[in-house]
């Protein structure tokens, strides 16, 4: 009984530990995916109404 708890409270752990990091990534402003922006077909989506260098907005 008391094992499972334990493993419980350690997979739980886990999981916050991984969504906070994703948090804190996507505020420094990386991707979940961890690769580039690029050549990605969901970035508009991601990135949805930031200014790009040039100045323009995407929407």
């Amino acid at each position: 009984m008391i094992g499972t708890i334990i493993v419980g409270v350690a997979v739980a752990a886990i999981i916050a530990a991984i969504v906070i990091s994703n948090i804190k990534g996507k505020k420094k402003g990386g991707s979940s995916c961890g690769c580039g922006c690029s050549g990605c077909a969901m970035s508009s989506i991601c990135h949805k109404g930031k200014a790009k260098k040039d100045g323009h907005v995407d929407s």
